[in-house]
């Protein structure tokens, strides 16, 4: 009997080692680490990228990108001293962001020259992708095959597909709101406000853009008919 509980008293204590064990392994992260250089962070726009939650991954600025913001701070082109310090600015700010992840990559003073070259060197060996709007460093990551994100991309994939005075064909599907007004919907689903159209439902008219109404919940087009 003795032996028995002895055999029990084993097995659970080998379970709760094996469970205490399996609980404080450091976890490993399957996130995309995202490497920002120099050019993203003075652009600014990433920190409103990453407050809306579009950012999949672990960002990650280099120590060595601060610093040469750092220096161009504090040199004597005042237009690009204050594009350095708003740069410095957003990499604050960015580690505020709740809804990402930042660190700050510890590689030391590389120099000015040797920042590219060492961002491209980390992001290659960690399977990382950079985040850049420098058109020589992208060409260079691709021919590295290193991923690379540019916000200037992302910003013409969201823009409207047409601007105030452009002219399209929209068939209309629907009356409006307000007295007179026809509804149609361009290809990517935007709603177009049609004024004098209720009329022409079911028909494909020609159409001049003349509003653009943005917000958080979408966007919405108003347009006027064009006389042929």
């Amino acid at each position: 009997m003795e032996i028995f509980t002895l055999v029990i008293m084993l097995a659970v204590f080998a379970e709760t080692s094996f469970l205490t064990i399996n609980k404080y392994k450091p976890a490993k992260s399957g996130r995309r680490k995202i490497y920002i250089d120099t050019s993203a962070l003075i652009d600014g726009r990433i920190l409103d990228i990453a407050k809306t939650g579009f950012v999949d991954g672990d960002l990650i600025i280099p120590k060595s990108v601060l610093l040469e913001l750092q220096l161009i701070a504090d040199g004597k082109d005042s237009e690009k001293r204050a594009r350095a310090r708003m740069g410095l600015e957003v990499a604050a700010e960015l580690e505020r962001v709740p809804q990402v992840n930042t660190d700050i990559l510890d590689d030391g003073d590389l120099g000015r020259k040797k920042v590219d070259e060492e961002l491209l060197k980390t992001a290659k060996s960690n399977k990382g992708t950079i985040l850049t709007l420098d058109y020589n460093l992208i060409k260079v990551a691709e021919a590295e095959k290193i991923p690379t994100l540019n916000i200037n991309d992302l910003a013409l994939a969201v823009r409207l597909s047409f601007t105030i005075g452009e002219k399209a064909k929209i068939k209309v599907v629907e009356k409006g709101s307000m007295y007179g007004q026809g509804v149609g919907y361009l290809g990517n689903g935007t709603m177009v406000v049609i004024e004098k159209a209720a009329n022409k439902i079911g028909k494909e008219v020609l159409v001049e853009f003349t509003n653009i109404h943005e917000t958080s919940s979408g966007k919405m087009m108003f347009a006027k008919i064009v006389q042929r």
